[in-house]
């Protein structure tokens, strides 16, 4: 463990790491960058019932037992060594010629980037390494409310960073939901959803790059409905961009989230979710209504909407690319 032994009241591990970035990374098809992530951890502050990190990580749970962690992916916080030392020298020994090129970074894949004040300005420190030494622009994403400290420290940097922190960089939040409870129920340990929109606008006002993340949605009575609020939410037209997802079938994150609901007492949300999880077709429904009341307030070149196709589906969703879908 490091100096700090908690955060969020969950353990802290740090271990060794020869990588922070990712120069390939399959978020390309997703349309959050052009290749390139960078995760300074492995696990988060915060505890998701619907997380797919920890199923992700399972061939690395011998490697983590044998550096010291203890406990389930999810229970515990999971720090990489040196991060940005690393993502220094990873950055200096990469092609010149790739760092010149203008493309999009994302932080982070694995861990939220904006978890606390410390992990904000580990954060911090990485985006200054990336701003200086390439051309590229970087897409931050967390479920906290402290974005705007990141953009405020790396403005207060100097010209250079101050400039390109509102022209280089891209920040958004997670909002699958406007409900605090629910979000409460299903997001532990994050900063309440309404703080978080908060924080967005405050970035919006102060002339910084904003996108929109809806994701994930729950199964609704009105998907109209749910799209406008979300909308007028996150201030879409503010937004350069707008990603959307409903919830996916990774691991027990259906199982999970629906028994997340039930405990915190939200029975309908919860009825709702385990009906279209027992049925694909009516997990197809609910995915396909959400995309459609988006696309009705998004054109398709701002629209991002992510959905895991299978052969009997992907035909419709291909079909669909030019309003925003984007089958994965």
């Amino acid at each position: 463990m490091n100096e700090r032994t908690t955060m969020g009241g969950k353990p802290v591990f740090t271990v060794p790491a020869r990588t922070v970035i990712n120069f390939d990374s399959g978020f390309r098809e997703k349309g959050l960058c052009d290749g390139p992530t960078f995760s300074a951890g492995t696990s988060c502050t915060g505890s998701c019932s619907y997380c797919y990190v920890p199923a992700q990580m399972l061939k690395q749970t011998a490697w983590l037992r044998a550096h010291g962690v203890e406990g389930r992916h999810e229970d515990v916080v999971i720090r990489r060594e040196n991060a940005v030392e690393i993502a220094r020298a990873q950055l200096e020994s990469h092609s010149e010629e790739d760092r010149r090129r203008r493309k999009v970074i994302y932080g982070s894949p694995l861990a939220d980037v904006a978890g606390n004040m410390e992990l904000v300005r580990e954060t911090v420190e990485i985006c200054k390494v990336i701003l200086e030494r390439t051309q590229w622009d970087i897409r931050l994403l967390s479920k906290s409310n402290l974005l705007p400290k990141v953009a405020e420290l790396i403005s207060k940097g100097g010209e250079c960073l101050g400039h390109w922190a509102r022209t280089r960089m891209l920040f958004g939040v997670s909002t699958g939901t406007q409900c605090d409870r629910v979000g409460k129920a299903i997001e532990r340990g994050t900063a309440l959803v309404s703080k978080r929109v908060r924080s967005l606008h405050w970035l919006q006002h102060e002339g910084y790059r904003t996108f929109g993340m809806i994701c994930p949605s729950l199964p609704v009575a009105d998907y109209q409905g749910f799209a406008r609020d979300m909308w007028k939410a996150i201030r879409g037209d503010r937004c350069e961009r707008v990603f959307a997802e409903v919830m996916n079938l990774r691991g027990a994150s259906f199982t999970n989230t629906v028994l997340a609901l039930r405990t915190a007492g939200l029975t309908l949300p919860a009825e709702r979710l385990e009906r279209v999880s027992r049925d694909r077709e009516a997990w197809e429904e609910y995915a396909r209504e959400t995309f459609l009341a988006h696309a009705t307030c998004y054109d398709g070149t701002k629209l991002r909407f992510l959905q895991y196709v299978t052969d009997d589906t992907a035909a419709w969703w291909e079909g669909h690319r030019k309003h925003g879908a984007v089958p994965l």
